[in-house]
């Protein structure tokens, strides 16, 4: 563990250390193509296949026995992960808890994601998702939905509170890494009880990416 916190602090330095050096209005140019892009449903597709990855390899080798011996809470699990930055930012804005599953073609989708990865005959799709370049096309996805998820949280927060910068950061690193701070309670769903999986205790390199961002 602490190798690869050393590993993830060397790579958050050099991330860091790039963004300096980048010339300030081509950096502003991306961020501006970032902030423009359609997520639905592409980038959405992407972002789902690697949360039902981490909930099946989080559950391990009795992942497909699990499946489908308790498949609702399965996919209850996966669907908090999905969509846990919502969820936690509504809950501290004081704001309707399910309001991000309203969207009915996103929850659709995030379903068949699900079952791609845990009910395909011989196990097809987790083949699939876990094939090295299709999985550096979803994570290179995933992280510019990262991004455009801490603007979003960002915009929200200064929106409700224009002056409240500690609001917004908190928000926006929500907002960039919820499945980190819900993993206590999406393991819960499952049976498990790991009451150190606090994301405050041993914060990942994705929340403080998220933080920076």
């Amino acid at each position: 563990w602490i190798e690869e916190t050393r590993i993830n602090n060397d790579l958050l330095l050099r991330l860091i250390d790039k963004i300096y050096k980048m010339d300030p209005e081509s950096f502003l140019d991306i961020a501006n193509q970032v902030i423009k892009l359609k997520m639905f449903p592409y980038f959405d597709i992407a972002y789902c296949v690697l949360c039902a990855i981490s909930v099946r390899e989080d559950l391990g080798n009795g992942s497909q026995t699990f499946s489908r011996k308790h498949p609702l809470a399965c996919w209850l699990s996966y669907m908090l992960v999905v969509f846990a930055g919502g969820m936690v930012c509504n809950a501290l804005l004081a704001e309707p808890i399910l309001a991000p599953i309203k969207n009915t073609p996103q929850v659709i989708v995030a379903t068949l994601v699900w079952y791609v990865i845990f009910y395909t005959p011989a196990d097809i799709g987790y083949k699939l998702a876990k094939f090295l370049p299709i999985k550096i096309v979803c994570s290179a996805m995933k992280e510019v939905y990262r991004c455009k998820k801490v603007y979003d949280g960002v915009s929200h927060a200064a929106k409700l509170y224009p002056s409240a910068f500690l609001i917004m950061i908190v928000i926006g690193t929500i907002k960039g890494n919820g499945a980190g701070f819900v993993r206590l309670f999406e393991r819960l769903i499952r049976g498990v009880w790991t009451p150190t999986a606090m994301e405050f205790m041993q914060p990942s390199f994705y929340t403080k990416a998220s933080l920076l961002a």
